[in-house]
């Protein structure tokens, strides 16, 4: 093919635009279960705190990460947990840095993890409140 054919189709080809930039605070929530850790496990729930788990989960999915930052802590929310007050073993792939949250998904019972990219990485499900000083 000769240089100016090339140059032809290059010309003519649809202009690709680049990808908007998204603001993760205004997308849904995913969670990951990937690094669940042991003792803090949905194998460890009653039938009734998994069926509360996916239930506040699917709630959860119908907001977006701002109004669920921006929720009361006993609701929807969101509550900053202290690395220092985790009483059970931090996964070695969570750095120093990594600020814990934790959403109620029974009573008061919290899922803990971290935020990352549009993901909630639940790491514990402290159903029975042994976490951290409650």
């Amino acid at each position: 093919m000769s240089k100016k054919l090339r140059q032809k189709e290059a010309a003519q080809a649809p202009k690709m635009e680049a990808a908007p930039v998204l603001n993760a605070d205004n997308e849904p929530p995913m969670f990951s279960f990937r690094y669940l850790q042991k003792g803090y496990c949905i194998s460890d729930c009653t039938k009734d705190e998994k069926a509360a788990l996916a239930t506040k989960l699917r709630e959860m999915s119908s907001l977006t990460w701002y109004q669920l930052k921006t929720a009361p802590r006993h609701g929807m929310g969101k509550e900053n947990i202290s690395r220092s007050s985790i009483r059970a073993g931090i996964p070695r792939h969570v750095t120093e840095d990594t600020v814990f949250w934790a959403f109620r998904f029974a009573g008061k019972a919290p899922m803990v993890g971290y935020h990352s990219r549009g993901v909630f990485y639940v790491l514990w499900l402290d159903r029975v409140f042994t976490l951290y000083p409650h």
